[in-house]
């Protein structure tokens, strides 16, 4: 399985901690309705992201796009975002403060359809930020009951809310650091605190990602994702493909096994979805 990661892929143009104004600019410009009732593809005059034609505003995140970018891709990604932050859909979000994290770190996902559309980014200090690939989204994955095709929307957004999100605000709790609650969950669910890849893993482990690349901070955005979507049910068809990476692919397996992550993401406290986004925002 293809992850892209937040502190990776990007690099360090995506993730510049500083202060910056506010680049939500020219909203007003609608290129296009598309067939979506809740949002609209709009121009924008955004600095930094001048190969990027267009752009969705979900809750004042900005997701943009390149122009291969198919529109149908660019609004599902929109859907995505507002239903996990928005999961009991009242049109309000369900964690403000987590939202309003995302806004002061000026989060934004790009959207991109060959690797080489990343190469222009240059987004003014200060902006946190996501990618999200053209070909591995899947509006149909969850909708048509998750097989086949697996639909990296709901992993790469969920990364986006995480990271400039949930760790920020409840940084004892789900900070991206040693200590944190949710690191010393994945350190039992690794079978050891690690900050480099084991090889081989304990016999014990039941999350062993082995991507060399992903430092401790990027294990722990990536067991987050695991956890929470598998007590959501985006995993439950996919163990064959997921397995040398996470064995606790569905709800009950998370429940049973991993108690201390389960505790976390299940706290009415944090307000995390509870609900698997399937791109259909208030339908």
């Amino acid at each position: 399985m293809k992850i892209l990661s937040i502190l990776s892929t990007l690099g360090a143009a995506l993730s510049i901690i500083a202060c910056s104004e506010n680049s939500n600019t020219d909203r007003s410009t609608p290129i296009h309705p598309g067939d979506d009732p809740h949002f609209t593809i709009v121009a924008h005059s955004d600095p930094g992201f001048s190969s990027f034609n267009r752009k969705v505003v979900v809750f004042g995140i900005d997701l943009y796009a390149v122009p291969s970018v198919e529109d149908d891709k660019l609004l599902h990604a929109a859907n995505l975002m507002a239903q996990y932050l928005d999961n009991d859909e009242d049109g309000q979000p369900d964690n403000q403060a987590v939202l309003e994290s995302m806004l002061a770190e000026q989060a934004f996902l790009v959207m991109w359809d060959e690797p080489e559309d990343l190469d222009p980014i240059i987004p003014p200090p200060g902006r946190e930020g996501q990618d999200l690939g053209n070909d591995e989204t899947n509006p149909a994955y969850v909708t048509q009951g998750k097989w086949g095709r697996f639909d990296a929307a709901l992993e790469e957004v969920l990364h986006l809310i995480t990271h400039s999100g949930y760790a920020l605000v409840y940084p004892d709790i789900f900070g991206e650091h040693m200590g944190s609650q949710l690191a010393q969950a994945m350190d039992l669910a690794r079978g050891g605190k690690f900050t480099t890849i084991p090889n081989p893993y304990p016999a014990e482990a039941w999350y062993s990602y082995d991507d060399a690349t992903c430092t401790y901070d990027c294990q722990i955005t990536e067991y987050h994702y695991w956890a929470l979507t598998s007590l959501l049910g985006a995993q439950e068809n996919r163990l064959e493909e997921i397995e040398q990476e996470w064995k606790l692919n569905t709800h009950k397996k998370v429940q049973s096994r991993d108690t201390a992550v389960y505790r976390l993401l299940t706290h009415p406290s944090y307000k995390f979805p509870s609900v698997l986004p399937d791109g259909t925002y208030r339908h």
